[in-house]
């Protein structure tokens, strides 16, 4: 089955016209700046920069995400 499915796109990319080939490298290449460029400079790991171990942060995330049972009542 799995055999298959990789035949059905390996035959797929490989009869692909040469504009086909054009827009599958710029899709792949805007996938790769989303992806690698953009989360390095604009999405920094907040919560590894602010506390040191995972305790610290779970504790974090739970007073200011979550919803405070307490005052709920």
């Amino acid at each position: 089955m799995l055999r298959k499915i990789w035949y059905f796109y390996y035959d797929g990319f490989r009869n692909l016209s040469q504009d086909g080939r054009k827009l599958w490298i710029i899709i792949l290449i805007k996938l790769f700046i989303m992806f690698a460029v953009l989360k390095v400079f604009f999405f920094p790991d907040i919560l590894k920069e602010k506390f040191h171990t995972d305790r610290e942060r779970i504790q974090y995330v739970e007073q200011n995400l979550l919803p405070d049972n307490n005052n709920s009542k």
